[in-house]
């Protein structure tokens, strides 16, 4: 359990890295939509996300496996993890699956990087890297989990746990890049909503009689 006593789906780690205000709606007010992407990606997962295990060459791949870290206080799960026994010290490696192309930020990178961390308190095992595989591209994305990329994923499991703690909805800030491809921008309103106000708060307004 993190500090603040609050559970994170590893998830949330992602949706706060691109968007403190869309970890919100989604993990505070359970809003959520699905668009052409979102779509995308939920078709891509369904491949991995069926529970089960493979065995092809020395190389054991679970699937959908359940995932916690008791310390950060994060539970979720893994599209795939392959436990490779074919050299002398058994590697883990986990496997996340995403659709489009390599993104410029690293949010994808800390979501891995958490299932990583996950695997390593809950094995005993040192997991040096993993990958992501793109849709688009058709091809793994090998991801190395040094010093930074933790650290940025253990500070980002602490501040979306506060931010699930508070409880509370950060204001809007239009940004074309983020919004227009997001899912929920017309539950989010980044253009209209004030600050402070959450989405329950702005509909609560709409619905209320007028003097």
């Amino acid at each position: 359990m993190s500090e603040t006593g609050i559970t994170v789906p590893i998830s949330a780690l992602q949706h706060y890295l691109y968007c403190d205000r869309q970890c919100a709606l989604i993990h505070i007010e359970r809003i959520w939509q699905e668009n052409r992407h979102t779509a995308e990606g939920r078709l891509l997962h369904e491949r991995a996300d069926r529970y089960g295990h493979e065995q092809r060459r020395g190389v054991h791949t679970a699937m959908a496996l359940p995932l916690a870290h008791e310390t950060l206080g994060l539970i979720g799960y893994a599209d795939v993890v392959e436990f490779d026994d074919t050299s002398e010290q058994p590697i883990v490696r986990p496997i996340e699956y995403k659709r489009g192309r390599p993104k410029a930020h690293r949010a994808d990178e800390v979501q891995l990087c958490a299932q990583a961390l996950c695997l390593e308190e809950m094995l005993g095992v040192t997991i040096e890297n993993g990958a992501l595989f793109y849709g688009q591209t058709k091809r793994r994305k090998d991801i190395v989990f040094d010093s930074a990329l933790r650290t940025l994923t253990e500070n980002t499991a602490h501040e979306t746990a506060q931010l699930l703690a508070q409880g509370k909805t950060p204001r809007a800030i239009y940004d074309a890049k983020k919004c227009d491809r997001c899912s929920l921008i017309d539950d989010c309103r980044p253009r209209a909503m004030s600050a402070h106000q959450s989405v329950a708060h702005w509909l609560s307004e709409q619905i209320t009689p007028r003097p």
